[in-house]
């Protein structure tokens, strides 16, 4: 029932994905009469309803919304998993229902202060995981350290990355610089069994620095989001240009194949979303703007997480 174009595309992406892989079952949680005037669920064997009679709005407060409204969608997702009813919940609702709903219903794993958001970023050099994105802010030293170990599992076990390398997103390569909490990250990650290489800056992210980069939530949150607003103002402008009289549609004539492989490129829909480390359960939270086709890869990313069985491979590592 979240996001900005919910329930109308969060329907029709699930059901979309569900028409193609038939072997995995697919529950739509939300408003039943709803759901079931936009879709086709019924006719497919592998759709089905859970009903919810509340919903978390974007305006209200997140945990307190999650605690008052027991029936609401995410609160019900959260106890499919629990009970073993479901094994991932994707959402593209409010993200901060979605975290304390994880925390409220689910847990954090043994030995986890904190749970954090993970993206996978575009770079020169293939997908590259940051976290924290989002989830809680002002973390300590221990919670980067934390965020290092549970990056790398994912970005070893969904990814495919061996021996993924990790750095801390700082404001100087230099080691032991930055503040309080980044050089009391390092030394937990210097004497870890990581391949930690230290610090990475702001300008190395889009070449790759090192398979995971850790930052506390606001940083996070921050640098994803002026990303993704660069990207769409380079395409902005590069579109202004081509319709430039007379020389700009003939520069695109030229230009077009290469510039369909760079927007294949910067293809955020395909990463599908950022899945939540740290929780008892695997919950992957999209973008609120997405549509049916981003709706569709946060499915099947957060199906890879379920069968990869990252909660269970993070709690062993912190054990």
């Amino acid at each position: 029932m979240g996001g900005d174009h919910g329930p109308e595309e969060v329907v029709a992406g699930a059901v979309d994905w569900a028409r193609l892989n038939p072997a995995t079952d697919v529950v739509l949680v939300g408003d039943t009469e709803v759901i079931e005037r936009l879709s086709i669920a019924d006719r497919l064997p592998n759709v089905s309803i859970v009903h919810a009679s509340e919903s978390v709005a974007m305006e209200e407060h997140p945990a307190a919304a999650v605690r008052r409204k027991r029936d609401a969608s995410i609160n019900i997702c959260m106890r499919l998993v629990k009970d073993g009813a479901a094994d991932a919940v994707v959402t593209a609702g409010h993200t901060g229902a979605g975290v304390a709903s994880a925390i409220l219903n689910l847990g954090r794993l043994r030995n986890v202060d904190r749970p954090a958001l993970a993206v996978q970023m575009i770079t020169d050099h293939g997908p590259m995981v940051l976290l924290d994105i989002g989830a809680t802010t002002d973390s300590t030293g221990k919670n980067l350290y934390q965020f290092g170990q549970m990056g790398a599992i994912f970005a070893e076990r969904v990814m495919g990355v061996v021996d993924p390398s990790v750095a801390l997103l700082s404001i100087g390569e230099e080691g032991g610089k930055g503040e309080q909490r980044v050089q009391e990250a390092t030394e937990l990650l210097v004497a870890s069994s990581l391949r930690f290489i230290g610090n990475a800056e702001g300008k190395d992210l889009p070449h790759h620095p090192a398979d995971v980069v850790v930052c506390d939530a606001s940083v996070g949150n921050v640098t994803i989001k002026f990303f993704e607003g660069l990207s769409g103002f380079i395409f902005d402008m590069l579109r202004a240009e081509f319709r430039r009289w007379p020389l700009g549609p003939i520069g695109y004539a030229f230009m077009r194949p290469g510039i369909g492989r760079i927007r294949r490129r910067f293809d955020y829909e395909r990463l599908g979303g950022a899945p939540l480390l740290g929780v008892k359960g695997t919950v992957l939270i999209t973008h609120g703007r997405a549509r049916k086709r981003m709706i569709g890869y946060a499915v099947e990313v957060g199906a890879a997480a379920a069968r990869a069985r990252i909660p269970e491979r993070i709690a062993d590592a912190l054990a």
